[in-house]
This record gives C-alpha cells, structure tokens and sequence, in this order.
C-alpha cells in the first residue's frame, strides 16, 4: 500500500462520524488558514518557508497532492496579501474557535485527535480531504 494511502487510512480511521467530518470540513480548511496567518503576520518569508517545507512533505506523499495543497495554499494566501491591521487578531481568534470545533468533533467521534497520536497529522489533515476532493472528481493521487 502506498504511503500516502496508509496515512490517510490512518487518519480516517478517527474520521468517521458524520458530524465529526463536517466539522473538519469548516474547522481544518480555518486551522490552515489561520495558521498561515499568524505566520504571515510574522513575517511573508516566514509564511512562504512553512508552505515549502508542508509542500517537502506533501511530494513525500504523492505529487497530486503537493500541486493541489500548493493551490489550496495560493487561494488561502491571496486574502492574506489584502489584511491591512488587526490579522494577527482575527488569525488567533479564527484558531481558536476552530480548535474548539475539533475537539467538538472528536468528542463527538468518541476518538482522540490523530495528531495525539503522531503529529504529521497536523499536515495530513488538509490532505485528506483534498483526497476527497481528488476522488469525487476522478483525479488519481
């Protein structure tokens, strides 16, 4: 089985519930972009040398995914480029209450975050559901 494969299997596998996915669908999609905020509101160099080192480790699972992540990265760093004040704020507050919807989610799951278990789930999480994505339309990861 590839790799890519196993850890989205992996994932999945605390990932079933109903509630529990569309609750990741909102909250994973706000973590990355909050998260890219906060690093942005650093600095833009900072920002761009975490998406180079998330998209090292997406090509580690499969080039599909590293040219669908670095797309998704682009659509989540355009608004970015448009934040004038305050997005440190709105960054940290937007991670917050998301956190709080995943831990809703997992509760509701009845399983612990998969990152408690290895933390490049952090990293698979938006990759999952770009699988989703890549499946629903017939494109081969």
């Amino acid at each position: 089985m590839r790799r890519v494969d196993q850890l989205f299997a992996r994932y999945g596998e605390s990932h079933r519930h109903p509630a529990n996915k569309a609750i990741h669908w909102v909250c994973v999609p706000l973590i990355t972009w909050s998260l890219l905020a906060m690093l942005w509101s650093a600095s833009p160099a900072v920002a761009s040398v975490f998406i180079a080192a998330a998209l090292v480790f997406y090509l580690w699972l499969s080039l599909p995914i590293a040219f669908g992540m670095l797309a998704v990265c682009a659509v989540l760093v355009f608004p970015l480029t448009l934040f004038k004040t305050n997005m440190l704020i709105v960054a940290f507050a937007v991670f917050v209450a998301a956190w709080i919807g995943q831990f809703i989610g997992h509760r509701i799951e009845g399983k612990k975050p998969s990152f408690l278990e290895d933390v490049k789930f952090l990293l698979v999480g938006p990759a999952w559901m770009l699988g989703f994505v890549y499946r629903r339309l017939g494109i081969a990861y």
